[in-house]
C-alpha cells in the first residue's frame, strides 16, 4: 500500500514536472557582451528589457563571495532539497514571538524560483516558490542553481547579477572581490532599491557590516579581517560598463543576435590607445570631419583595433556612421595593385622607364596632384611619387575590367559611379569606391606574399577563402617600392626609432579633397587610416600625406616592435630588353596618335589558370590586350567569342579543364595568341 502511494506521488510529481517546466526565459534574456582577445569586456549591451544582466557561474566569482553568500543566506544549501525545514521552523518561531515578520526562510533555490517567476509576496506565492524550488533541485545541480542566482540577483536599478554589479559598482571582476566587497554584494539583493550604494551609502554600509558580523562565526574570516573590512567605505558611484569598439560591437551583434558573448580578436589595450589617438586627431580637424582606423595582424588576418569614428555619439561628426565599412573614393590608394598586376603580366619591371608627360586617353587627360609632369622616370619612382599618368598607362595595359575582376576575386568590392556599367581607366585615380575594410585587406596581402583573404573579427572566424591577387615576387616588389616612400614631414620612420622593420607607405586623396587615406604595411602589421567628412563635403588642403599619414605613424608607434621580414630593397638590376621602357599604346601624347603592335597581355603562353569553381564549372576571367587597331576580335580555339569595338579586354568563361588557345585579332588582321592550361 505504502509503495503504491509513493509510486502515485512520484508519478504525479513527474507528470507535473513535465506539464509545468520551470520558466527559464529570464536566463535566456541576457546582455550581449563583446570581449577582446583576452576575454575582457569591450562593449556590453542591455538585454531586451533594458537590464544589465550578464551570465555567471560559480567559477566567475571569488570563493570568498560564495562562502559569505551561503553563510548569510542559506547555510544548509548543500544538504536541503530546495526548502530548508529547520529554517522554516526558526523563522516561524521568530515571527510569532515578534508578532510580525522579522525573519524569512527562503533558501537560495527558493529565491531563484522567485527571480525566474516574480510573484506578489503572498502565502500562496511562497508555496509555489517552494514547489518550484523542489523542481529546480530535481532538474539541476547545486552549482547550476547557484549560477542562476549569480545571474539574476537584483542589485538596484537595472543592474542584475553578480558580474554586472561587480563591474558597475566596484569596477572589477567578481573573481577579484575582497571581504568588504563580497559582503556588500551579498547584502544588496535583500533590498536592492533601498540599499543602492550610489544613493544611500550609509544604508549600504550598514547592510554590509551586518553580513560581516553574522558570518564572522562561520566563515574563515578572522576578527581582524572583519574589522578591517568594516572600516572601509562603500563605493558611492555607479560606473559605466565598457563601451569600446562600438561600431565593431554593433556589427557583430547584428550579425549574430542570438549570442550572449562574442569573443573578438581585438587587442583591448591597443584599441583604447587607438581610440585616444582618434579623439586627439579629431580635435585638429574640422568640427564636421571624422576618421577611421583599422589595425590588422598579418600573420592570421586578425583585426587588432577597429575605430569607426572618433566618437560614436558625436552627431556633429556623424559619429554613429561606421566609416570602416563606408564606401569611399580611394584616390591613388589602388595604384600599388595596378603596378603589381603589371609586374605579373610581364608588362613592366620596377626599373622600367615610363613617361610622365601630358597624355590623352580618348577624351580624358589625367594630371598629377601638383599639375606638373616629370618626364622619364622608373616605375619604382612613379609609384613612390604616386604620379597619375604612369599609373593610368599601366592600367591601360593591364585592363580596367581585368583589374576590377581581380579585386572582386580577392573578396573586395569596387562600387562604380552611378550610371557606369564597366570600370574604366579613372579607376586608377579613385574613379570607383571601396571601403577601408577592403582596402586594408588588400594591403595586408602585400605582407602575405600576394595572397588576400578575409579579415578576422572573432576568434572563431573560420573563413579561410584565399585568393592570390599577386605573385609572391610581385607583392614583394610592390612592398619594397613602398618601403622607399618618404614619410610625411616631421615623421621619422619606425625602424629609426626602435629598430623595427620599415613601413611600406601609400597615401591617397580623392577628388575635391573629400577623402584622405594612408596605408602602412610591415612584416607583421597593416594599418589603414581614413580621414574626411562622412557626408562627402570637401576638406580643402587635407590630403593623405598631411592628414592621414601622421595618424598612421602614431598608430605604428603604439604597436610592439616588428622585427618581421622586410621586403628589402628593389634589386638594382636591368630589366629585360622588352621591359626597359613602357611604350604607350593607342593613346595620344602631345598630340599625335601612336599605335603599338597588337599584344595579348593576359593570359600569356604556358600559363596554368585556376579558373574552375568547386562545381567544375568555369569562372569568369578577363582577357586583355594592348596595341593594335580597334575593333578587336577574340577567339578561343579558333572560334570567335566576342568583338570589342572600344575596350581592349573581354570577359570569358571557360567551358571546362584542358588546354586552350586564346587569340586576339585587330582591324588590320594582326593577331597574337597564347596557349594556356585551364584547371
Amino acid at each position: 500500500m505504502a509503495a503504491a502511494v509513493v509510486a502515485t506521488l512520484l508519478g504525479t510529481a513527474l507528470l507535473l514536472d513535465r506539464l509545468f517546466p520551470p520558466p527559464l526565459d529570464r536566463l535566456a534574456d541576457l546582455s550581449v557582451t563583446v570581449t577582446d582577445r583576452k576575454g575582457q569586456p569591450l562593449r556590453v549591451f542591455t538585454n531586451a528589457v533594458g537590464a544589465w544582466r550578464l551570465p555567471a557561474t560559480v567559477e566567475d566569482v571569488s570563493p570568498l563571495f560564495v562562502e559569505l553568500l551561503l553563510a548569510y543566506e542559506d547555510r544548509r544549501f548543500e544538504s536541503h532539497a530546495g526548502v530548508d525545514p529547520l529554517a522554516v521552523l526558526r523563522a516561524a518561531a521568530q515571527n510569532l514571538g515578534a508578532g510580525r515578520v522579522v525573519s524569512g526562510a527562503s533558501t537560495i533555490t527558493m529565491q531563484v524560483a522567485r527571480l525566474l517567476e516574480p510573484r506578489p509576496r503572498t502565502l500562496s506565492a511562497k508555496l509555489i516558490e517552494a514547489a518550484r524550488a523542489a523542481q529546480l533541485e530535481w532538474r539541476f545541480s547545486k552549482r547550476e542553481i547557484l549560477g542562476m542566482y549569480l545571474t539574476l540577483a537584483p542589485y538596484g536599478g537595472n543592474i542584475e547579477g553578480i558580474r554586472a554589479a561587480s563591474l558597475m559598482l566596484l569596477g572589477k571582476s567578481p573573481v577579484e572581490l575582497d571581504a568588504a566587497e563580497a559582503a556588500l554584494l551579498v547584502s544588496l539583493p535583500q533590498s536592492p532599491s533601498r540599499l543602492r550604494p550610489d544613493r544611500y551609502p550609509e544604508r549600504a554600509q550598514a547592510a554590509r557590516d551586518k553580513v560581516l558580523d553574522r558570518v564572522a562565526e562561520v566563515s574563515a574570516l578572522s576578527p581582524k579581517a572583519v574589522a578591517e573590512a568594516k572600516s572601509l567605505p562603500v563605493p558611492s558611484a555607479r560606473l559605466s560598463l565598457p563601451a569600446s569598439a562600438p561600431h565593431l560591437a554593433d556589427r557583430l551583434r547584428s550579425a549574430d543576435p542570438g549570442r550572449a558573448e562574442i569573443a573578438t580578436t581585438i587587442d583591448g589595450t591597443l584599441q583604447q590607445a587607438v581610440e585616444a589617438l582618434g579623439r586627439r586627431a579629431a580635435e585638429t580637424l574640422n568640427p564636421q570631419a571624422g576618421l577611421a582606423v583599422l589595425v590588422v595582424d598579418n600573420r592570421d588576418r586578425s583585426v587588432l583595433a577597429y575605430l569607426g569614428s572618433p566618437n560614436a555619439l558625436d552627431e556633429t561628426r556623424q559619429g554613429p556612421i561606421d566609416m570602416v565599412r563606408a564606401v569611399r573614393s580611394p584616390g591613388s590608394a589602388l595604384k600599388p595593385f595596378i603596378y603589381g598586376l603589371g609586374f605579373d603580366d610581364g608588362i613592366i619591371h620596377p626599373l622600367t622607364q615610363i613617361a610622365d608627360v601630358s597624355t590623352r586617353f580618348g577624351d580624358w587627360a589625367p594630371r598629377n596632384f601638383d599639375r606638373s609632369f616629370t618626364g622619364d622616370l622608373t616605375v619604382m619612382e612613379a609609384l613612390q611619387r604616386s604620379l597619375n599618368v604612369p599609373a593610368v598607362l599601366v592600367l591601360d595595359r593591364v585592363g580596367p575590367l581585368r583589374f576590377a575582376d581581380a579585386l572582386r576575386r580577392a573578396g573586395t568590392r569596387l562600387v562604380l559611379p552611378h550610371g557606369t556599367a564597366l570600370p574604366g581607366l579613372p579607376v586608377a585615380l579613385g574613379g570607383a569606391s571601396i571601403s577601408l575594410w577592403d582596402m586594408t585587406a588588400l594591403y595586408s596581402g602585400l605582407a602575405r606574399d600576394g595572397v588576400v583573404a578575409p579579415l578576422r573579427m572573432t576568434r572563431d572566424d573560420d573563413d579561410r577563402a584565399e585568393y592570390r591577387l599577386l605573385s609572391a615576387t610581385a607583392a614583394q616588389q610592390v612592398r619594397a617600392i613602398l618601403e622607399g616612400s618618404p614619410p610625411p614631414p616631421g615623421v621619422v620612420q619606425a625602424q629609426e626609432l626602435r629598430g623595427s622593420g620599415p613601413v611600406a607607405l601609400k597615401t591617397g586623396t580623392s577628388y575635391g579633397f573629400r577623402d584622405a587615406w594612408a596605408f602602412g604595411v610591415t612584416g607583421r602589421y597593416t594599418v589603414g587610416v581614413w580621414v574626411g567628412r562622412p557626408d562627402g563635403t570637401p576638406s580643402p588642403d587635407h590630403y593623405g600625406r598631411n592628414t592621414a599619414a601622421p595618424l598612421l605613424f602614431e598608430v605604428f608607434d603604439r604597436l610592439p616592435a616588428d622585427r618581421g621580414r622586410p621586403a628589402g630593397p628593389v634589386r638594382n638590376e636591368s630589366p629585360p630588353e622588352l621591359l626597359r621602357r613602357l611604350r604607350p599604346g593607342d593613346v595620344e601624347i602631345a598630340g599625335p596618335r601612336q599605335t603599338d603592335r597588337l599584344r595579348l597581355t593576359f593570359p600569356v603562353s604556358d600559363m596554368v589558370l585556376e579558373a574552375l569553381g568547386p562545381d567544375g564549372k568555369g569562372e569568369p576571367m578577363t582577357l586583355t590586350a594592348t596595341g593594335g587597331r580597334r575593333p578587336l576580335s577574340w577567339l578561343i580555339d579558333g572560334r570567335r567569342i566576342a568583338q570589342s569595338p572600344i575596350a581592349r579586354e573581354v570577359v570569358w568563361r571557360p567551358d571546362g579543364p584542358g588546354p586552350v588557345r586564346v587569340t586576339v585579332l585587330d582591324a588590320d588582321g594582326r593577331s597574337d595568341s597564347a596557349t594556356v592550361e585551364i584547371r
